[in-house]
């Protein structure tokens, strides 16, 4: 992220993968909040990003970052190869597919999207990032895993970007404006979730764990 020229704009940020520049990326947008909080000094408790996907906000409330995201409802489809998809996933119970950006794939139990083994390798044939999803348990209103081995990332543990299809989403299945959800990954994660006309609120927490310096050569 760089200072933007724009009056009404913080900061531009673009986000890359190993394998890609993306879109929208939640889990970075977050981080770059809180280092400009708590290790650059930024003074007003709310950031504007400009990006591909346009206007994002980071607000700093207590221990909690809240960003303002784009909301991405998925429409269910047929396109896809239900073989192939269910060769990929394994031994899990497709109820529906759905597709905004990334495929979203609605399984029938939590422990299913627990414990699903993905085969990476067919998925990236499949030429789509994958969301696994199910209703949640106790206090949580629905889970998910997200896999994007054609973006070089077997599974990301923490994802924003996939939640802006969740979130309207499980709004609409669960009638509920307000959601908690969990993120099944091995690390594992937890947002706190709203759905505001075509946005859509998330809120997490970050984890400091290392400061760096990078030089970088001027190529001639």
């Amino acid at each position: 992220f760089v200072p933007s020229p724009k009056t009404d704009i913080d900061f531009d940020i673009r986000w890359f993968t190993p394998g890609l520049e993306i879109n929208l990326c939640g889990h970075a947008t977050l981080a770059s909040a809180w280092v400009l909080f708590n290790l650059l000094d930024f003074k007003k408790t709310q950031i504007v990003f400009h990006s591909k996907s346009g206007k994002l906000e980071a607000e700093k409330r207590a221990d909690l970052l809240v960003m303002d995201f784009p909301s991405w409802k998925p429409e269910r489809t047929d396109d896809y190869d239900l073989e192939k998809l269910q060769a990929a996933l394994g031994p899990v119970e497709i109820v529906a597919v759905y597709k905004y950006r990334d495929l979203l794939v609605e399984l029938q139990t939590e422990e299913m999207v627990k414990n699903c083994n993905p085969d990476f390798t067919l998925i990236k044939k499949l030429g789509e990032k994958i969301i696994i999803t199910s209703p949640g348990t106790k206090e949580v209103d629905f889970v998910s895993r997200f896999f994007a081995p054609t973006a070089g990332i077997d599974e990301d543990p923490v994802t924003g970007s996939s939640h802006s299809q969740l979130i309207p989403f499980w709004a609409e299945k669960l009638n509920k404006k307000k959601m908690f959800a969990r993120q099944l990954s091995q690390r594992g994660g937890d947002i706190w979730c709203g759905l505001w006309g075509d946005r859509v609120s998330m809120a997490g927490q970050c984890v400091f764990y290392m400061k760096g310096e990078l030089t970088i050569n001027r190529v001639q």
